[in-house]
């Protein structure tokens, strides 16, 4: 059961364009292109904007994508470079309102990256199970809870064994960032969480699909030496090699399913 979300806090919301929330404002697409942005523009949520926070929502931005994010002291803002053009929200972020002046109810991804590990997994816990969101992270600080939160359906990152780049593989479509590549770059390593239609399949079979090479594969927070009987897991991340000219093609294969089709 679900803490009921405190409704006493003021919120308010500052906006820096004349555009009308929710509407989500696409960049230039023609621009998206020719720099390698994704052709899939989302709405992401952000609790949290201390400096992962804020490094986060500058990221995600750029990709094109449309951002907010929340945080209790309005001088965290203060982070955010002057062009920042997302929505900044003061509240609490577990709040329904704040979740809701957010943009939350059209969010497709959320990141829980404040300094509480409580506030953060509470509030993952909120998006995922009340307003249904379907990519969603928290940020910890005590890695001893994190096969806790994983078993609750969260996916959790360690600050000191995790970086922006891999939440951001965690929050957006299209986004394969190489955590490793070989010196002339044509391979590399990417951690990738499978899409629901692969959970109860064979490891072997999402090699063969997706054209990729499983190295390991972390669950429940551990990491673990897969073989040919492995299952997919609900909550795995699967860590691949794959060349870099398939690396966008093998992403969309291993986040939708065989069928190239998102059961989830």
């Amino acid at each position: 059961m679900l803490p009921t979300p405190a409704t006493q806090f003021s919120i308010s919301v500052t906006w820096h364009t004349d555009t009308p929330y929710p509407e989500i404002r696409p960049r230039d697409l023609r621009r998206s292109a020719r720099i390698g942005l994704p052709s899939t523009l989302v709405h992401v949520v952000i609790l949290g904007c201390g400096r992962v926070g804020s490094a986060l929502a500058r990221s995600v931005e750029r990709f094109g994508h449309s951002v907010a994010i929340i945080d209790q002291n309005p001088a965290a803002f203060g982070r955010l470079p002057q062009d920042f053009t997302g929505l900044r929200v003061t509240g609490m972020g577990f709040d329904r309102d704040t979740l809701i002046e957010a943009g939350i109810e059209q969010a497709a991804a959320f990141a829980a990256v404040s300094s509480g590990d409580n506030s953060n997994i509470i509030a993952a816990r909120v998006a995922r199970e009340m307003f249904g969101v379907e990519r969603v992270v928290a940020r910890i600080y005590d890695p001893r809870r994190a096969e806790v939160y994983e078993r609750l359906g969260i996916p959790t990152v360690a600050t000191v064994r995790w970086t922006r780049d891999q939440i951001l593989d965690r929050l957006l479509p299209d986004a394969v960032t190489p955590q490793w590549s070989d010196p002339s770059g044509s391979v590399l390593l990417a951690a990738i969480p499978p899409g629901p239609a692969w959970v109860g399949r064979r490891i072997r079979e999402l090699e063969e699909s997706a054209g990729v090479r499983v190295a390991c594969v972390t669950r429940f927070g551990e990491g673990v030496l897969p073989d040919a009987r492995t299952l997919v897991q609900d909550g795995d991340v699967v860590h691949v090699a794959v060349t870099k000219a398939h690396a966008s093609e093998a992403d969309t294969v291993l986040r939708t399913g065989p069928d190239g089709k998102d059961s989830g």
